[in-house]
């Protein structure tokens, strides 16, 4: 048999299984018939009679695909709901697995709701994974429609759990609120409340911007609802601080209103390394010192050509040598030993820790490198190679880091920055917000930390930062030529007098069923930052998209209560299992039906009430683009422009000329 032959064979092999597959789990033909005693009428208690027979189709996970005839009974008086409906009753046996006005079963919907937000898969992949382990054909439109519709059940749950939630957190003896909002390129921002010690979101708002007229209501409605927090967690921000403040005056309670250290440790670094770091960006800017690197490794590269891949074998033979002297390979190794000095420059963005301006300070870390480099240089020309192209590639190397050397201006920023980093790093210090990959702040998964030790480590940091800014004010030069020490020192000292307050108080006593407990609040809000890191992650996964602005601006709010659903604890309190969701939801349309029946208004799914004011505090909110983009607002302005209305122009100031005395 010839390799093409046994090629066609397993694809007829696979053909007859995905078909024998396909007919084994295919439920399309059968057809169920749905007809249920008629029972009373729950207005009159009179007699039922047939209305229609309804011939539909129906797609649940537990059942597959179907036809059914529904018989659909009616009041034999004509009886009315308050809404002015017939009163009607289906078959059971169908409303509890099919939606309302619908032929998709709540399984199905469940399904799609955690695979597009606890597995953030796109719309093509739920699709498959439908049809493949459940033979369910839907569109991606339909998709879409089922995650809007399960984040619309998944709230509605939520809310109607909320006196269970309120009581989980009653026996904790309190929750500490995590308050703080997110948003991409400045918009779609979303405003989240967190119990600290659960994890569990208590609740999300779209909010316009982040202004305090807007978070205060919904801290108070946060409170109305599942309790008055024993703490508060919050950012350094202009509109957080006075809305937190506010909150706890209202509720006229001594709780403690604690501010993240990472962020104040973050507002101090920027306030003072970045007038330095951007004096030194702006040097490597107007000296090009980047492009001249870039431009030589491209150029090496190019002259390399079809040799590159033994030329990375020949780099890697000479950097493994073990000689006296400093020299560089002839020829082709030669090259692409040039070619790795000056891409090692250009990759000093491994010397930080991936956490951002100001913790790492890359221009710093690429100023390092350009002047070990440049010694490096120096040590190769001092024996030169007789290779001419190898020592032309190293003078040009070492114009291109001549300026980070030579230049005074350099050395002037570097010594500054230095310094302000050696002050900022201590406070870093003292705070222990270390690195992950060491310090004194790491401990190991297997090793919780006790009560015992948690008091004794923050009343270290408190001790330490206190020390900290008693040798501050001790080394604070109080006239003479250390003008930027001392405003260095003024800047700390500065964000210690406004935030310092809120810094301490983490340790909080709790009135329990078993007694008075302590427990200890986090000292950062990276509860909720890892929260939105991840839900950024998701959806970046989903859509493709490095920036997530259109997305963030039509995710609902609501996306941020499925991060409790890992939650063992908060999904017992809902449904049990997520196995039970489905049965859930199904629960509550027939809650629904029931208010429905016995004359009373039910409320609709999702949010009840949403205490945000309608404020349009953003410059470009979305629900006004359609007004400002639509052809009639174009054809407006413009016909107001050809008109001949008198034209408006400033006054044009009188110009003086100075006469010469």
């Amino acid at each position: 048999m010839t390799l093409s032959a046994l090629e066609a064979l397993r694809e007829n092999m696979r053909s007859l299984k995905g078909r024998w597959r396909e007919g084994i789990v295919d439920t399309s033909g059968v057809l169920v018939v749905a007809c249920e005693d008629r029972r009373r009428c729950p207005i009159c208690m009179g007699p039922m009679h047939v209305q229609k027979t309804v011939l539909h189709k129906g797609r649940t996970i537990r059942h597959g695909t179907f036809q059914v005839r529904e018989t659909v009974h009616v009041c034999a008086a004509k009886c009315r709901q308050p809404s002015g409906a017939l009163v009607t009753r289906r078959a059971m046996s169908v409303t509890k697995h099919l939606m309302p006005r619908s032929t998709v079963g709540y399984d199905v919907m469940v399904f799609v709701g955690l695979q597009r937000f606890l597995h953030h898969q796109q719309r093509e992949e739920i699709q498959r994974d439908l049809f493949l382990e459940h033979h369910i054909v839907i569109s991606t439109g339909k998709v879409s429609h089922l995650t809007s519709r399960f984040l619309q059940y998944l709230e509605a749950l939520h809310e109607t759990h909320i006196e269970k939630i309120r009581e989980a957190l009653a026996i904790d003896g309190g929750y500490p609120l995590h308050i703080d909002a997110t948003c991409e390129d400045g918009q779609g921002t979303l405003l989240v409340a967190l119990a600290g010690w659960r994890r569990w979101a208590l609740d999300a708002w779209k909010v316009p911007t982040e202004r305090a007229d807007v978070i205060l209501p919904a801290l108070l409605s946060v409170a109305e609802r599942f309790g008055s927090p024993c703490a508060v967690m919050r950012d350094l921000g202009k509109a957080m601080i006075p809305a937190v403040n506010d909150f706890v005056e209202e509720l006229g309670l001594e709780i403690p209103v604690l501010g993240c250290h990472l962020h104040f440790l973050r507002d101090v670094g920027k306030d003072l390394l970045d007038p330095s770091h951007g004096e030194l960006r702006a040097l490597f800017r107007h000296y090009k010192i980047r492009p001249g690197l870039g431009a030589l490794a491209r150029d090496l590269g190019c002259r390399l050509g079809d040799d590159v891949t033994k030329a990375r074998e020949d780099l890697r033979t000479w950097q493994e040598q073990q000689e006296g002297g400093h020299t560089v390979p002839q020829g082709r190794a030669g090259l692409a030993a040039v070619r790795a000095v000056a891409q090692w420059v250009l990759d000093y963005r491994a010397d930080g820790n991936d956490q951002g301006f100001p913790f790492d300070r890359p221009y710093l870390h690429l100023y390092d490198r350009c002047v070990t480099a440049r010694r490096a240089v120096d040590a190769f020309l001092r024996t030169p190679t007789e290779d001419k192209h190898v020592r032309t590639a190293l003078e040009r190397l070492r114009r291109a880091l001549e300026p980070a050397v030579g230049e005074s201006l350099f050395d002037e920023v570097v010594r500054k920055l230095r310094k302000r980093a050696e002050i900022f790093d201590a406070l870093r210090q003292a705070l222990r917000l270390l690195p992950k990959s060491g310090g004194r702040n790491t401990r190991p998964p297997s090793q919780p930390i006790r009560l015992e030790e948690a008091l004794a480590e923050l009343n270290d940091i408190q001790a330490a930062v206190e020390d900290f800014v008693a040798s501050l004010k001790k080394r604070r030069p109080q006239r003479g030529p250390a003008e930027d020490m001392r405003e260095a020192i003024d800047i700390i000292l500065d964000h210690i007098d406004t935030h310092g307050d809120s810094l301490w108080g983490h340790v909080v006593s709790l009135s329990t069923a078993a007694g008075e407990v302590i427990r200890i609040v986090d000292r950062t809000n990276n509860i909720l930052e890892g929260m939105f890191g991840g839900m950024k992650q998701g959806e970046r996964r989903r859509s493709g998209r490095k920036i997530l602005t259109q997305d963030f601006e039509s995710l609902p709010a609501a996306a941020a209560l499925t991060c409790n659903l890992t939650c063992p604890d908060y999904v017992a309190i809902l449904c049990g299992s997520l196995d039970d969701l489905a049965e859930a939801c199904a629960e509550l349309d027939a809650d629904k039906r029931k208010m429905e029946l016995a004359g009373a208004s039910p409320t609709p799914l999702g949010r009840s009430h949403n205490p945000i004011p309608e404020v349009a505090s953003a410059s470009l909110p979305a629900a006004d683009r359609p007004m400002f983009r639509s052809e009639a607002m174009r054809r407006r302005v413009s016909a107001a422009a050809r008109s001949r209305a008198p034209r408006t122009r400033p006054k044009r100031r009188k110009r003086t000329v100075a006469t010469p005395s």
